[in-house]
């Protein structure tokens, strides 16, 4: 009997955004019979072998309930602990705090002041997606209201002073399957960006990149002291995307680090990556 996959999205895209189009006949060649299903729908996740976050952007606004729905399905990728870490970005405290260089962050707790870098910075929610809520400010403006407005809906604020590498070279994304790098693509700056039809994220302008040795590296080290953290190996995560900008100095920094649904850019780089996705998901179920 042929084993299951569901590729997981939300109601708002439940069959993704396109980039996972190919991951479809791929799955296929390697004998899964293969559905897409919104997370919160009455598809049978249970009786999977594989179930696939990958579009589920809906997350941030009913973070408790897809937390629980997480927990609820046997075979998820990646799992609930993974996605429980990854979707509050105080992850970047605890990735600062070993060592690694990571764009410098802090948290304002709800009924906690916020104090505000002298240079550009940029405000956001610790739980979003899509850079939904977050918002840019020049040196020395006030963004105590923004603060207060991410506070009111139950949301701890996360400061980050702004890196104008972003302005011209954009990020970049290091894309692993099964904890091995596989491709990488380049995303110019969100800010100020439109949102896509869908109400859900903003849009990108992406393209293929090759990471230089100092980007590849910092990644490495990146997926080692998560994994560490979360007391897993690499090759139980079946994707990662470490997202790099350069910071003051050019040397590149940590932005996010993405383990639970992250676009993985397969349609900016060659279509062996889909059966590398692929070959990864059946690593996992082996």
């Amino acid at each position: 009997m042929s084993p299951t996959a569901i590729l997981v999205g939300c109601t708002e895209l439940p069959s993704g955004d396109g980039d996972d189009d190919a991951v479809v006949p791929a799955l296929s060649s390697l004998g899964f019979s293969v559905s897409w299903a919104p997370w919160d729908s009455a598809a049978d996740f249970a009786s999977a072998d594989a179930v696939i976050l990958r579009a589920t952007w809906d997350y941030a606004a009913r973070r408790t309930e897809f937390l629980s729905w997480c927990e609820s399905v046997p075979s998820l990728f990646n799992s609930a602990e993974v996605v429980r870490w990854n979707t509050d970005k105080s992850y970047l405290v605890e990735l600062l705090d070993a060592g690694l260089a990571v764009v410098p962050t802090a948290l304002v707790p709800p009924d906690s002041p916020a104090s505000f870098p002298s240079s550009d910075f940029v405000v956001k929610p610790s739980v979003g997606a899509g850079s939904r809520g977050a918002a840019r400010f020049a040196p020395g403006a006030d963004a105590s209201a923004h603060v207060a407005a991410l506070h009111a809906e139950g949301h701890t604020a996360l400061i980050q002073p702004y890196q104008s590498s972003v302005d011209t070279s954009g990020e970049l994304a290091l894309v692993y399957l099964g904890g091995i790098y596989s491709h990488a693509f380049s995303k110019g700056a969100m800010l100020g960006s439109s949102v896509d039809s869908s109400g859900l994220y903003l849009s990108e302008q992406l393209a293929p990149a090759s990471p230089p040795a100092d980007a590849v590296a910092l990644a490495e080290d990146v997926l080692d002291a998560a994994t560490a953290l979360l007391g897993i190996l690499r090759a139980e995560l079946l994707y990662a995307r470490v997202d790099l900008v350069r910071g003051e100095d050019g040397k590149p920094l940590l932005l996010e680090l993405e383990l639970t649904e992250p676009s993985l850019g397969f349609r900016q780089t060659d279509p062996s990556a889909a059966v590398r996705f692929a070959s990864a998901v059946r690593q996992q179920l082996a």
